[in-house]
């Protein structure tokens, strides 16, 4: 996942503005960019004096626009190759972060790359690894079984047709293994009624990329991490694209906004906390005139939180809650383990 929405004019921070009033760079601080991909977060904090960020990214196709930035902004940037999870694994030195931020959208840079094939018009591999991972998607459709590829493209894409295009593709892979232009051609041959919004095969490719890197997961053990390394009155900031990942971010927020027990390691307290506080009720959307500039914008959606106490272990049942998610991804031990 990257950080931004590239147009091919103009580079494009989603919700640039309305990030940037929430978390207040003006008055200095440093800040966690989850997602650094073209850097455009990163640079508009690093505009404002006494600022310092640290980014990470799982790209590693990241790394010259990093390098050049970190030469720029010597001691106040810092560049990580690492996923969403890894970032319990940052050297903060004990430095106090201000917010962090994670942005879960794709960029057209990615999109385009045809090593990545992410992209349902590609003629490239069927790849979808956006960094650090142990298999691709073209393992994925050529080698689990049609009961698994039916979860993977209901629950990950919410494809209606999932039954169908999973049988046809175990069915298909018989006589040759199932690249990109051959799975599209599935799909659409598999699609009961045309969907003249979006491509045919555009669900069961997010599917795919959500599976192949593990977008759940990540998602869920970043925002628990993220939490357990800020200290009271730090922010939190996650901009959404689809449904899915949405209902993850609302129910964490949420989940902590309400009335819980600190651990049971932590000391004893006689009052239970309100972890976090909602800083807007509501996700806050693209203006109109953001989505005629970036019509990829329209499904953005931003929520935040702040820490409300110094707890840095808390009880929260989001793993459960997405247990039936998390058992999904789970299917990938068979190819990186290399049982198939």
């Amino acid at each position: 996942m990257s950080a931004t929405i590239i147009s091919e004019k103009k580079h494009y921070p989603v919700l640039l503005s309305k990030i940037i009033s929430i978390i207040t760079p003006q008055y200095g601080g440093t800040f966690i960019d989850c997602t650094f991909g073209q850097g455009g977060y990163t640079k508009k904090i690093l505009e404002f004096q006494n600022t310092k960020v640290i980014s990470l990214d799982r790209d590693k196709d990241c790394q010259k626009i990093a390098t050049d930035l970190e030469k720029e902004f010597k001691n106040r940037f810092v560049f990580n190759n690492k996923k969403f999870s890894q970032i319990k694994d940052l050297n903060l030195n004990q430095e106090k972060i201000k917010a962090v931020i994670f942005d879960l959208g794709c960029s057209l840079t990615q999109i385009k790359n045809l090593n990545k094939g992410l992209s349902f018009r590609s003629k490239g591999e069927l790849n979808m690894k956006m960094g650090l991972n142990d298999f691709s998607a073209k393992d994925v459709v050529n080698k689990l079984d049609q009961k698994e590829l039916e979860k993977i493209f209901k629950f990950f894409g919410e494809e209606k047709d999932y039954k169908r295009i999973a049988y046809k593709i175990v069915k298909d892979r018989k006589s040759k293994d199932i690249d990109t232009s051959t799975l599209v051609k599935i799909i659409e041959s598999s699609k009961r009624k045309k969907n003249y919004k979006i491509h045919s095969a555009t669900k069961v490719f997010q599917a795919l990329r959500i599976f192949v890197n593990k977008e759940i997961s990540e998602l869920i053990y970043g925002l628990i991490n993220a939490t357990k390394i800020l200290k009271k009155n730090g922010l939190i900031i996650v901009v959404s694209f689809h449904s899915l990942e949405d209902k993850i971010v609302k129910y964490f927020f949420k989940n902590l906004s309400e009335t819980k027990s600190v651990s049971r390691y932590m000391p004893k307290t006689k009052e239970k906390v309100n972890l976090l506080k909602l800083v807007n009720k509501k996700p806050i959307t693209a203006t109109i005139k953001e989505v005629e500039e970036n019509p990829s914008s329209r499904s953005a959606k931003l929520r935040s939180a702040i820490k409300k106490e110094e707890f840095y272990d808390f009880e929260t049942d989001i793993l459960d809650k997405f247990k039936y998610l998390i058992d999904i991804e789970k299917y990938s031990q068979k190819l990186w383990k290399g049982l198939l």
